[in-house]
């Protein structure tokens, strides 16, 4: 989200798929209000708007009902690993058994469905992997057979790319936390003007995103996206605080908003290598 301080906050984009992050926004940053109090940079009245780990095990206890629980991913991956880790850690606390397990090492079992490397089967799984990819992979059709449970569900697929930004703004024109977006072959597309934000359908990390002023591009960042299709957004440019970028990120759990983040970035457009900030209510 884009907040100036003025107006309404702007959703810029909505992520409803892979939470990378996680991890910094339920612990780091709660870790950090505790010192910054013992340290009396802050008040010890401070407080913080995050629930994240005490509703992460909430749902963790509704969900399990007794399955184990599977969480996959590109386990190779540092980043990704930590974050099913952590995860892993408040499913164990909510009384749930688990196993990580690489995407790559999920088999198939014709009379039963989706399996581990040991053949158990895999009842209920959260996976840190986008459907998208999914979808093209040699499994993916398998997803609609399978009795498997997964979170997210595959439904997520319709709200986790950027097209999600045209079908809201059509549902609630004019809503003030949103901002207008239509799909680039659109001929409505032209009402945003000579400035917009371009957006690809899939993207992560700000990739492929480019950002134009009165025609003219003026921050662009590359990557492997684009091919599905663009949408464009009208331009909400974020505030700069010593010529740093903010945005803000809400956080969701079993459908309950329980969290804040802030992410801050030396571009307007965030990055994969943008810095995380923890944050304080005095």
């Amino acid at each position: 989200m884009s907040f100036d301080g003025s107006g309404p906050a702007k959703l810029l984009e909505y992520n409803a798929d892979t939470p990378t992050s996680i991890f910094e926004s339920a612990v780091f940053q709660w870790t950090w209000l505790e010192q910054a109090m013992e340290r009396r940079i802050i008040p010890n009245a401070a407080d913080q708007y995050n629930s994240i780990h005490e509703r992460l095990i909430a749902t963790w206890n509704e969900l399990g009902q007794g399955r184990h629980l599977h969480l996959t991913g590109t386990t190779g991956s540092e980043e990704d690993l930590g974050t099913l880790t952590y995860l892993e850690d408040t499913a164990i606390q909510a009384g749930l058994t688990t196993t990580i397990i690489d995407i790559e090492d999920i088999g198939w079992r014709d009379e039963g469905g989706f399996v581990d490397l040991t053949g158990r089967d895999i009842e209920l799984v959260f996976k840190l992997y986008p459907y998208e990819w999914m979808f093209r992979d040699a499994f993916g059709v398998r997803l609609k057979d399978a009795p498997t449970r997964w979170i997210e569900p595959p439904w997520k697929a319709v709200l986790s790319n950027k097209g999600i930004l045209p079908l809201l703004w059509e549902m609630f024109p004019g809503h003030p936390n949103l901002l207008p977006a239509y799909f680039e072959d659109d001929p409505r597309a032209c009402e945003l003007g000579a400035s917009y934000v371009r957006k690809p359908l899939y993207s992560r990390e700000g990739a492929n995103v480019e950002l134009v002023s009165n025609g003219v591009p003026f921050a662009e960042q590359q990557g492997p996206y684009g091919a599905e299709g663009f949408v464009r957004q009208a331009l909400a440019p974020l505030q700069s605080f010593s010529q740093q970028f903010a945005i803000l990120g809400s956080w969701l759990v079993g459908h309950t908003p329980c969290g804040l983040s802030i992410r801050e970035d030396s571009s307007p457009i965030t990055g994969n290598n943008s810095r995380f900030l923890p944050h304080a209510i005095l």
